[in-house]
C-alpha cells in the first residue's frame, strides 16, 4: 500500500472538515471570496482526491458582493446524518477594526452533489460554526464567539432544532482558551461515552495548532489535554509543513482514525507561502488515558502518512488542457464573489470558446469578469489564445496571476494611442502599481494573441506568440512570491490563482473570446527563458 502524500488537497484548501459516509469520504474546505462557495473533495482511500464540486452555487445561498478580499466563507463543517447531508458555514462582511460582520448559515442536502437548500439564518455571534448530532437525536451548534472588547474569544456550545430550523435558550461558553489563545474552528465528537472538543488556537499562521478537551457531557466542564497540542508546527521551522493546525477527525470503517489539518509549505528561498493554506492528513491512535495522539508519536505533521487498510482507488489523470466546447465551466474554475451570468460570460455566443464581456478593474470587490484555477505546485505553466479588439486603453483582456485586490500580474492585451493594439504588464504590490515594459509590445492586425506564463518558485516570467512555434519572453521576470498571505497586507489567507480576465472600464462591455486554457505542472528550472523562447 502507498502511504498518504501530504498535503493531500495542494493549493489554497484551508480549514479542512472531513466526513465519512459508508465507503466514502469528502472534506469540505474554506473558499473566502471566491464563488461558488466550499470545495468538497471525494476519496475513497484516504490517498487520492478528486475535487467534485462546490456547495454554495446560488446568490440567495451566498451573496459576496462588496466583501473584502479573504473575506466571505471562512471554515464550513461538513456533517451526515440519518440521510442528510449538513453544511454550515460564516460569510464574513468585513475584518477590519474591532467589529466584525459576519453571519452563520445552514444548508442542507440528500446527496453530497446537491442541489443544497436554501440557507437558514443561524446568528452573529461567531465564526467557524459547527454543527454536533448527538447519539440521542439532539443537534448542538458549536463555534467561536468573538470579543470585540480585548478579551479574546471563546467556544460557545447551543442547541439547534432541525424541526423548528432555529437555534434554542443561550450560547453557552464552554471553553476559553490554553496558553496559545485565539480559538476557533471548534468540531465535538463524542467516543466511549465522551465528548472531546477538537480547537484551533495561535492565529493561523506558524504558531497554529490543535488543542483538544473533553468533558462527560456537552454543556461540560471540558479537560485540556494534559499534553496539548494535539498537533502543531510551532518552533520548528525545518518542517516541510507549516502552519498545521484547524484538525478534524474521522474514523475509518475498519476503525482507523485519521485527523485531517491545515497546513502550508513555505517557498524554500522565501519563506513565504503563494500556495496558501492547504489540507494534510495525520494518522492518529487513542492513547491508554484515551486522548488522540499521532500515531507516530510526537505532535509534528508528517509528509508521509500510513494508509488506512483499504482498497486503494486510482483516478484517471486530468488532462492539462481545458476546451470550451461545453455548456459549463472547468470544476476548477472559479469567479471572484459573484457567479458570471450572461452579463458576463458566455459558452454559446460563440460555440468553442469561452467569451468574457469586460467589467470593472482587477481590484474591484464587486463585478469583475475574472475565472481562474488554484496554482498547486510550485512550479507550472498556463498558457492560452485569445482574440480582443480594443479600442480604448480602458479595455482590457489577458492572463492574470492573481492573489487578490492587492496582488497580481497581468499580462494583457489593450489599445496604446500610439501603436494601437498592443501587449503590457501591470503588477500590483499591495499599494504600488507597476508598468514592466518601456515600450508598449505592438500587435496590431493579429487576431489571435498567445499568452503564456511560466513560474518557477519565486520567478514568473510572461511569454507571447502570434502562431504556433517558438514563445518569445515579454517583460522581465517577476517576482511570484508577493501573491502570497505573507506579503499581501492586511488579512490573507487565500492562495496563488491563474486564470483568464476582461476589463471594459468604459462601461460597453467590450468581449474578450478565450479557446482554451492550458495548465500543467513543470519541473524546476535552473535557467530561465533558454529552452522556451526569445526575449523580446
Amino acid at each position: 500500500m502507498n502511504p498518504i502524500v501530504n498535503p493531500i488537497l495542494r493549493g489554497f484548501n484551508p480549514d479542512p472538515s472531513i466526513l465519512r459516509v459508508e465507503d466514502d469520504y469528502y472534506i469540505a474546505t474554506s473558499t473566502f471570496e471566491w464563488f461558488p462557495g466550499v470545495q468538497i473533495h471525494h476519496s475513497r482511500d484516504l490517498i487520492h482526491w478528486k475535487l467534485i464540486g462546490r456547495a454554495l452555487n446560488r446568490v440567495s445561498q451566498l451573496d459576496l458582493r462588496g466583501v473584502p478580499s479573504s473575506g466571505g466563507v471562512w471554515a464550513p463543517c461538513l456533517t451526515y446524518d440519518n440521510g442528510t447531508f449538513f453544511l454550515a458555514y460564516t460569510i464574513v462582511f468585513n475584518h477590519d477594526g474591532i467589529f466584525w460582520n459576519v453571519k452563520n448559515f445552514l444548508v442542507t442536502a440528500r446527496s453530497i452533489l446537491g442541489p443544497w437548500s436554501e440557507p437558514v439564518f443561524l446568528n452573529s455571534e461567531g465564526f467557524d460554526p459547527s454543527l454536533f448530532h448527538d447519539d440521542d437525536g439532539r443537534k448542538w451548534l458549536v463555534q467561536n464567539v468573538g470579543d470585540f472588547r480585548g478579551h479574546g474569544g471563546s467556544i460557545a456550545v447551543q442547541e439547534y432544532s432541525l424541526l423548528e430550523g432555529r437555534l434554542l435558550d443561550k450560547p453557552v461558553t464552554i471553553y476559553q482558551k490554553s496558553q496559545f489563545g485565539d480559538p476557533e474552528g471548534p468540531h465535538l465528537y463524542k467516543r466511549n461515552g465522551l465528548y472531546f472538543l477538537v480547537v484551533a488556537e495561535g492565529g493561523t499562521g506558524l504558531g497554529h495548532a490543535v488543542v483538544v478537551s473533553r468533558a462527560p457531557a456537552v454543556l461540560g466542564p471540558y479537560e485540556l489535554d494534559p499534553e496539548f497540542p494535539t498537533l502543531t508546527s510551532r518552533g520548528d521551522m525545518m518542517l516541510e509543513l507549516q502552519k498545521a493546525g484547524h484538525g478534524s477527525l474521522v474514523e475509518t470503517q475498519k476503525g482507523e482514525w485519521y485527523m485531517a489539518h491545515l497546513c502550508a509549505r513555505p517557498l524554500p528561498t522565501r519563506g513565504v507561502c503563494p500556495l496558501g493554506r492547504e489540507t494534510a492528513l495525520q494518522k492518529m491512535i487513542w492513547d491508554s488515558d484515551g486522548w488522540p495522539r499521532l500515531a507516530t508519536g510526537g505532535n509534528k505533521p508528517l509528509v508521509l502518512v500510513p494508509a488506512p487498510d483499504l482498497p486503494e482507488q486510482h483516478d484517471v489523470p486530468e488532462p492539462s488542457r481545458v476546451t470550451f466546447a461545453t455548456d459549463k465551466l472547468n470544476v476548477h474554475f472559479q469567479s471572484l464573489r459573484v457567479p458570471l451570468d450572461e452579463r458576463a460570460l458566455s459558452l454559446t455566443e460563440r460555440p468553442g470558446f469561452l467569451r468574457l464581456k469586460g467589467q470593472e478593474s482587477l481590484d474591484s470587490q464587486f463585478y469583475q469578469s475574472l475565472v481562474a484555477r488554484r496554482q498547486q505546485s510550485f512550479c507550472f505553466a498556463a498558457s492560452t489564445v485569445v482574440e480582443f479588439e480594443p479600442v480604448s486603453f480602458k479595455q482590457m483582456a489577458g492572463l492574470v496571476c492573481y492573489y487578490s485586490t492587492l496582488g497580481f500580474h497581468y499580462l494583457k492585451v489593450s489599445h496604446d494611442d500610439r501603436v494601437g493594439k498592443s501587449l503590457e504588464i501591470l503588477t500590483r504590490d499591495n499599494d504600488q502599481f507597476q508598468w514592466h515594459l518601456k515600450e508598449r509590445v505592438n500587435v496590431e492586425g493579429w487576431s489571435r494573441i498567445y499568452l503564456r506564463a511560466e513560474v518557477n518558485y519565486d520567478q514568473l516570467q510572461f511569454f507571447y506568440r502570434k502562431t504556433d512555434g517558438d514563445w518569445t519572453m515579454i517583460g522581465p521576470i517577476l517576482d511570484a512570491s508577493l501573491l502570497s498571505d505573507e506579503h499581501i497586507a492586511g488579512w490573507a489567507f487565500t492562495g496563488a490563482f491563474v486564470g483568464l480576465a476582461c476589463q471594459d472600464l468604459t462601461g460597453r462591455g467590450l468581449p474578450a473570446d478565450f479557446e482554451f486554457f492550458d495548465y500543467a505542472e513543470t519541473e524546476p528550472a535552473t535557467t530561465r527563458g533558454l529552452a522556451t523562447g526569445r526575449t523580446h
